[in-house]
C-alpha cells in the first residue's frame, strides 16, 4: 500500500464518526459485519493480507491449572423451568398427599411466586407421571423420558440444584453468568476467554433455539452476551431454519473477488483505526470480519446434513433443517466435531403453569430422542469422554398445585450432566419427600459452574478478569467443586 493510498484510507477513517462507526460495526459475526461481507457459494477461500492478520486468541489460562478431562460443552437449556417431580425425581410420598393441604412447615416464610397470595390454599399436586429404575445403575426416571431412560447408564442426575432467582429472565441470566445481574459474560464466553476456540472457520460459541409443548418463554440474547469481556467472545445465535445465519448468501452479481477486495478496503481502515486508538473492539472487527469470511464455506457444509446416515438421522428423528430441538441436537454433535467450544440449545417450552400432565408430556416428546440420540452418537464416536453435556432449566416446579399446574421453585430442583469427566450411572444429592427443598448434598448454580471449568482444567477461582476496579469470575465470590459426581 503506497503512501498517498494510505493518506487517502486514514482521511477517509478520521472523517467517519469514530463512536457511530464502533457502534454500528462492531456486533460481532451475527450482526453488520455478516450483513457487509458474508456471500455465498462453496468456493475456497482468499487467505487475508498478511498485514491486517491478528493473532488468534489462544486463551490466558496457559498453561492449564490442572489436567483437562474435556474440551467442549453441549449445554442443552430446559427453558421455562421442567417439573423436577414429573422428570427425573421421583416422590411416592407427594403422591400419597396429593390433593391434600400441603404442610405450612414447608412453605411458611418462603418465596413462592404467583402463589404468593394462595398460602391458605395451597394443595399438593401428586407426580403426573410414573417413574422406573433405569439401566444398571437404577436410576429412577419418569415415563415421559423413554429415549433418555436408555441412556440412564451413562449420566449423573443431580437431584439437589437450586438457584436464587424465582421468574424466569433472572434465572436464566443466572444459569447463564453466574449472577443475576445483566451484563456480565456468559459461561460459554468466560470459556472462550479462557481457552480460545479450536476452529477457525465457525464461531467458538453457538446457541440455536427451538420452541413447542408449553408457553415458548423469550430468550433474550444478552443471556450469551460477552458482557465487559470483548466482544469477540459472546456466542452466535443460528437460526435453527432456512439460512443459519442472516446475509449467508451474496446479492446478485456479487462474486468472491470483489468481496475480497471489499474486505480487504474495510479492513484497511479496521488496521488503521486499530492503529490509532488501540480500542480491543477494533480488533476484534477484524477478526470476526475474516471469521464472517471462512464462515461462507463451513457454514453451508455444516447444515447440509446429506453426508449423515440414514440411521444416524432415524435415530434422531429428524431429517435436519426443520427448526426442531432433535435436528438442533444433530447439528450441535456437527459443530462439536469440528472444534466449536461451546454449544447452547434452548427449548422453550417447559413452563407449565397449567395442564402439567399433558403439557410434560408434549414437551418431553419434542427433546427426548435428540437428547439420547446426542449421547448414543457422541459415545459411538468416541466424543462423549471429552465433550461436557448439561441438561436442565432454570429452576424447578413447585409441589403445590396451580390449578392443573405448578408454579416456579427455586429450592430444589433437577439437573444432570454425561461425558468429560462426569461419573456415569449414578444420581447424587436430594429433595425432601415432597420434592420441596435440596437437603442432601446440595448444589448451586456457582458449583455447576466451578465443576465445569475445573473439568476443563480451570481453577475458578484464578479465571478472572479486572473491571471496573475488581477482578470478576464466572462464580463471583461462591463456587465448589462437586468432586463427588467426578469419574
Amino acid at each position: 500500500m503506497n503512501s498517498e493510498t494510505n493518506i487517502q484510507l486514514e482521511q477517509a477513517y478520521t472523517n467517519a464518526l469514530r463512536r457511530s462507526f464502533l457502534r454500528n460495526t462492531s456486533f460481532g459475526i451475527g450482526a453488520t459485519a455478516l450483513a457487509s461481507v458474508m456471500a455465498g457459494g462453496k468456493t475456497s477461500l482468499a487467505a487475508p493480507t498478511e498485514e491486517l492478520e491478528i493473532p488468534e486468541w489462544a486463551g490466558v489460562v496457559r498453561p492449564l491449572h490442572r489436567p483437562a478431562k474435556c474440551k467442549r460443552v453441549i449445554h442443552l437449556c430446559m427453558a421455562g423451568g421442567a417439573s423436577h417431580l414429573e422428570t427425573l425425581d421421583h416422590k411416592p410420598k407427594l403422591a400419597e398427599l396429593d390433593g391434600k393441604p400441603m404442610p405450612k412447615s414447608f412453605t411458611d416464610g418462603q418465596q413462592i411466586a404467583q402463589l404468593q397470595g394462595q398460602r391458605d390454599k395451597l394443595k399438593c399436586l401428586g407426580p403426573q407421571h410414573t417413574f422406573a429404575p433405569q439401566g444398571k445403575s437404577g436410576t429412577k426416571i419418569s415415563s415421559i423420558l423413554p429415549k433418555i431412560r436408555t441412556i440412564a447408564d451413562d449420566i449423573c442426575v443431580i437431584n439437589s440444584m437450586h438457584t436464587d432467582q424465582i421468574n424466569h429472565d433472572p434465572a436464566h441470566t443466572l444459569m447463564n453468568t453466574g449472577t443475576s445481574i445483566p451484563g456480565r459474560p456468559s459461561m460459554g464466553s468466560w470459556l472462550l476467554y479462557g481457552l480460545g476456540s479450536e476452529t477457525d472457520n465457525l464461531p467458538g460459541y453457538v446457541v440455536m433455539t427451538s420452541v413447542g409443548g408449553g408457553q415458548s418463554q423469550p430468550i433474550a440474547s444478552r443471556q450469551w452476551h460477552s458482557g465487559f469481556l470483548p466482544s469477540r467472545f459472546q456466542g452466535v445465535e443460528f437460526r435453527s431454519k432456512g439460512d443459519p445465519v442472516l446475509y449467508v448468501n451474496s446479492p446478485s452479481g456479487i462474486n468472491l473477488a470483489q468481496q475480497r477486495r471489499l474486505i480487504s478496503t474495510i479492513q484497511s481502515l479496521n488496521k488503521l483505526g486499530n492503529e490509532r486508538f488501540q480500542d480491543p473492539e477494533i480488533a476484534t472487527r477484524i477478526a470476526q470480519y475474516e471469521l464472517a469470511f471462512r464462515m461462507q464455506t463451513s457454514v453451508p457444509e455444516l447444515m447440509d446434513v446429506s453426508d449423515e446416515p440414514q440411521h444416524i438421522l432415524d435415530m434422531y428423528g429428524t431429517q435436519g433443517g426443520d427448526g426442531s430441538f432433535a435436528s438442533n441436537c444433530l447439528l450441535a454433535r456437527r459443530l462439536a466435531e469440528r472444534g466449536v467450544r461451546f454449544v447452547q440449545l434452548y427449548h422453550r417450552g417447559w413452563d407449565h403453569h397449567g395442564g402439567i400432565k399433558n403439557g410434560s408430556a408434549v414437551t418431553a416428546k419434542l427433546v427426548d430422542q435428540g437428547t439420547a440420540a446426542l449421547i448414543k452418537d457422541l459415545k459411538q464416536r468416541g466424543m462423549l469422554d471429552d465433550t461436557l453435556v448439561i441438561w436442565g432449566g432454570e429452576f424447578g416446579r413447585t409441589p403445590m398445585a396451580q390449578g392443573s399446574g405448578r408454579d416456579h421453585h427455586i429450592k430444589g430442583f433437577s439437573t444432570w450432566m454425561a461425558g468429560g469427566g462426569i461419573q456415569p450411572g449414578m444420581s447424587y444429592g436430594s429433595t425432601d419427600e415432597l420434592g420441596y427443598a435440596a437437603v442432601e448434598n446440595i448444589v448451586h448454580v456457582n458449583d455447576l459452574h466451578a465443576t465445569m471449568l475445573h473439568l476443563f482444567g480451570i481453577d475458578h477461582r484464578r479465571l478472572t478478569y479486572r473491571f471496573q476496579g475488581r477482578d470478576f469470575r464466572l462464580t463471583d465470590v461462591a463456587g465448589e467443586i462437586i468432586e463427588p459426581i467426578l469419574a
